[in-house]
């Protein structure tokens, strides 16, 4: 059995007794044991521990639980029963691990802060609000989880479609000056800055029927079914962005609208890459969009008058070369 050694209250203790807790159990069970009770390849059980994101184990060392031997079995229920190919099982566990990594790093600093904020110690702080703390987390969690199965349901329901496409307006924001900002703030304010733009971003993000995929950086990535309600999100963070009475942060968009390639979450294709780029070229506090989002808007083909009369007002440029695409056709959009 390998577990932490250490007097209580130093690192080695305290892990030992987060082992206990989280897990339900100290660490008894090497590789190869954990893969003969749950009835699967060795090899398999090494593949999913390293697409979950964690270190390589000795294969003598015991550290491993019960839990890791019910996690294999229900992986392997799952496979049988057809839910999940050998594709979708890597891809899966591997967004798994990658989104509960970054959940759980934050969680941790959050609990090590709150507990530094009392005059504890951090490390030890962890294993003292664990008890009160963790519970109502995994609760809520779950709860979460829920509802947003519940609303990818519904999206996908409504585009009566399981395929691996779908039309989509994307977006990219980018923070202006974030490079200069940024070395004027300590690690503190940078956080607390980053948050507060990410929160106002989510905010009018979902009230607009959209949703964010994920930050890059000081970059966010946004998508929505309707184009009208992406011009919507975007005009509105860059005219918020542009008030100088408004904290919020100055911010460049581009949008593309067209057929995407949706996969675990995340989105794919060309018509995200033209996103991206349009947001690379574009002004501080302006919104760039390409020739499907402008048709798409417009409802009507490619037009070379400047200005359309409906609720959007768009200002054609001259055609940009950038990584990948030569000569797109964009317009500038504003709000009427």
């Amino acid at each position: 059995m390998s577990t932490a050694e250490g007097p209580a209250g130093t690192d080695g203790g305290v892990v030992g007794a987060l082992e206990e807790h989280l897990l339900g159990e100290a660490p008894w069970l090497t590789q190869e044991q954990v893969a003969e009770r749950a009835g699967v390849p060795l090899e398999t059980a090494n593949e999913l521990w390293h697409l979950l994101g964690f270190a390589h184990v000795p294969d003598d060392e015991a550290a491993f639980t019960s839990a890791d031997v019910r996690a294999l079995q229900l992986t392997h229920d799952l496979i049988r029963l057809g839910i999940l190919s050998q594709e979708r099982q890597d891809g899966l566990v591997r967004t798994w691990g990658r989104s509960f990594a970054r959940l759980a790093d934050w969680q941790v600093a959050l609990l090590a802060s709150v507990a530094a904020d009392a005059g504890a110690d951090p490390t030890a702080g962890l294993l003292a609000v664990s008890d009160e703390v963790m519970p109502r987390v995994e609760e809520l969690q779950s709860y979460v989880w829920r509802r947003h199965l519940l609303s990818a349901s519904a999206r996908l329901l409504a585009e009566q479609t399981s395929g691996p496409t779908a039309m989509l307006a994307v977006c990219f924001v980018d923070i202006v000056g974030y490079t200069s900002r940024s070395r004027t703030l300590s690690d503190r304010e940078l956080v607390t800055w980053l948050e507060s733009f990410e929160s106002t971003v989510l905010g009018l993000t979902v009230d607009r029927g959209g949703r964010i995929i994920k930050n890059i950086g000081d970059e966010l990535l946004i998508v929505a079914d309707s184009p009208e309600a992406m011009a919507d999100i975007a005009l509105e963070l860059t005219r918020r962005g542009a008030d100088p009475e408004d904290p919020f942060p100055a911010v460049r968009a581009g949008i593309a609208y067209g057929e995407v390639v949706t996969r675990l979450g995340d989105v794919f294709g060309p018509v995200v890459n033209i996103a991206a780029r349009l947001t690379s070229v574009a002004r501080p506090s302006s919104v760039l969009v390409d020739l499907g989002a402008y048709e798409a808007l417009t409802g009507r083909e490619d037009d070379e008058s400047d200005e359309h009369t409906g609720t959007y007002r768009f200002r054609r440029l001259r055609r940009v070369s950038v990584k990948g695409y030569s000569r797109l056709k964009v317009w500038a959009l504003q709000a009427r």
